[in-house]
């Protein structure tokens, strides 16, 4: 019984470990994604300036109110047939999917941009097939994920220009 206990749990501990060793083989998540974008931004800043970060010229901040509800609504329904098989009803993420709302989604995506959030949607997402889904309702989408972020609805509408919604910063606080 003893030698039972032993090789059950050194099973135990070497799926874990196989386990681990899959997880960090796995594809780049959103974390992954989230620190390139940071690295490539920090060149961008500081890179060609000799230390000198760019003027921001007129940002914006997810704080600004840059979606409206309607376009947030619209946004939930699209959210619902595309996304939620994966990344949940509640958009807290499957283990595999990640959360799109919560602590997880902005420790990801803080200090990042809405664009580049838009940008990996509108070429990745849903997985299975990225052109299913317009850019109206991808950026839709995008405002959904803001609404349920508790980030503040305005009278503005996001665009479907990747540059012009790399603009507008994702910030946790202002």
């Amino acid at each position: 019984m003893k030698l039972r206990f032993i090789f059950g749990s050194l099973a135990v501990i070497w799926v874990a470990g196989m386990s681990h060793s899959a997880l960090q083989a796995r594809p780049a998540s959103a974390r992954d994604y989230a620190g390139e974008l940071r690295r490539d931004r920090a060149v961008a800043a500081f890179g060609r300036e000799g230390g000198q970060a760019a003027a921001p010229g007129g940002n914006k901040t997810v704080w600004d109110g840059v979606f409206s509800k309607e376009q947030a609504e619209k946004g939930a329904a699209a959210y619902k047939t595309a996304c939620s098989e994966c990344h949940g009803n509640d958009l807290m993420g499957d283990g595999f999917a990640p959360a799109l709302s919560g602590a997880e989604f902005t420790a990801n995506w803080n200090d990042l941009s809405v664009g580049d959030l838009f940008e990996r949607i509108r070429i990745s997402m849903p997985p299975s097939d990225p052109k299913s889904v317009t850019p109206e309702q991808k950026a839709d989408i995008v405002a959904h994920i803001m609404n349920q972020n508790k980030f503040p609805a305005g009278t503005g509408v996001l665009e479907t220009k990747t540059e012009a919604l790399k603009l507008i910063k994702i910030e946790l606080k202002k």
